[in-house]
Order: structure tokens, then C-alpha cells, then sequence
């Protein structure tokens, strides 16, 4: 089972749109995720419903942040983007009858819940903004690692 992709995807996407101030068009967004604009679409239509970003039709259109980065956080993403179970862990009901497996699947269930509460709480504890600021330390300290040497490299 593939790993969901999209929260981590979305958030590279909001950061870049945040530092580029400007709006991108699906197209854009699509060759920077290596999908197809469809994808990006549909998916930012979740973000746009949410009121995080918006969408403007037409030769100058696109995506743009409809607040600032700091009134977003990592769990409002989460949830915006349908929250998806955080755990690709799933339980066994091969055998519904089973004493064995009722005593695991409770155990799971368990560890499950508290470990999926905690992640939330700390998803819900960042903001975008702090994403952002800790982008801009990392490309400052790489720009200047590489002042000398003269390649510079472009993320995107």
C-alpha cells in the first residue's frame, strides 16, 4: 500500500505559493509535483472550500493563498484534505469470532487511538508559517555554504 502523499504535497505547494507571491496556475503546480493539473485541481477545490486558498479564471488566473500561512496550520491541511486515516496499520477481521483476535484488535485499536490523538494534536500545533521560516533558515545557510563555488542550485 502506497503511503498518502498529499499533505506533505499540499504543504510544499503552499509554501512555494506563499514565497513566490504570486498566483501559479494548475499547470505549474502539476510540473512541480510531477502529477497532471486534473489532480491539482481537485485537490486544491478541497483547499479553496476550506477558504485557504482561492482561484481566479483567465490569462492572469490561478491558485493564490487566501490567508496568511500563520493562520494555517498542519491539521487544518489534514483536515481539508479529507483526513485520510493516519495510519496505513489495519486491523484483522478475518475472524470476527475469534477470542485471539478480538484481544489484538482491541490492543490495536487502542495504541491506534492514542497514537493518532497525539498526532493530530501536534499537527494542529504548527502553523505554515513556522514551515516557512524554518525554508528560509535552510536556504539561507545553503546559499551561503555555497557563495564561493558558484553553483547554485533551483529546487523548482
Amino acid at each position: 500500500m502506497r503511503n498518502d502523499t498529499r499533505l506533505s504535497r499540499m504543504l510544499h505547494v503552499l509554501i512555494h505559493m506563499d514565497r513566490h507571491q504570486q498566483s501559479a496556475t494548475s499547470d505549474t503546480l502539476a510540473q512541480m509535483l510531477g502529477t497532471n493539473p486534473v489532480v491539482v485541481r481537485r485537490t486544491m477545490a478541497l483547499l479553496k472550500e476550506q477558504g485557504y486558498v482561492t482561484s481566479e479564471k483567465g490569462h492572469r488566473g490561478g491558485w493564490s493563498l487566501a490567508k496568511p500561512l500563520a493562520q494555517m496550520t498542519l491539521l487544518d491541511i489534514h483536515q481539508a484534505l479529507g483526513s485520510t486515516s493516519i495510519f496505513a496499520l489495519g486491523l484483522s477481521t478475518d475472524h470476527p469470532q475469534c477470542l485471539v483476535e478480538q484481544a489484538v484488535n482491541a490492543a490495536l485499536t487502542d495504541a491506534f487511538e492514542e497514537a493518532q490523538a497525539l498526532l493530530l494534536k501536534r499537527l494542529g500545533s504548527i502553523t505554515l508559517a513556522e514551515l516557512a521560516e524554518d525554508f528560509d533558515q535552510r536556504y539561507q545557510q545553503f546559499f551561503a555554504g555555497e557563495a564561493g563555488t558558484g553553483t547554485e542550485h533551483s529546487h523548482h
